[in-house]
């Protein structure tokens, strides 16, 4: 079965970003939402049987948190496109952010 979660780190101040919308598209072209909480993170889509696999994007819709915390933003959001395998377990996809810059990896 496989999982899925996020985080999001303000790599400015050092601290988590709360408060980051987040859209999941899965393979079939529907979608998930949800937000990072107080720690950064997502996990909770409301998936009860796991992921298929597929291939799958993740939007993060920096740009009002980037704004409103550091007065500006270079991007109105970040896609960043994975595939999951079939019973791949657990993926965590997290999101270092900068009103300029930004990475992420395959997280545990």
């Amino acid at each position: 079965m496989n999982t899925l979660s996020s985080h999001v780190l303000d790599t400015t101040l050092g601290k988590p970003a709360q408060g980051i919308a987040l859209t999941l598209t899965l393979p079939d072209g529907n979608t998930l939402s949800g937000e990072t909480d107080s720690d950064g993170r997502f996990k909770n889509w409301g998936i009860e049987d796991g992921f298929a696999a597929g291939v799958y994007t993740l939007r993060f819709h920096c740009k009002p948190y980037l704004v409103e915390t550091h007065g500006s933003s270079f991007y109105p959001h970040i896609d960043i496109t994975f595939e999951l395998e079939e019973n791949g377990g657990h993926y965590h996809v997290p999101l270092l952010i900068s009103p300029f810059g930004f990475s992420s990896y395959r997280g545990s």
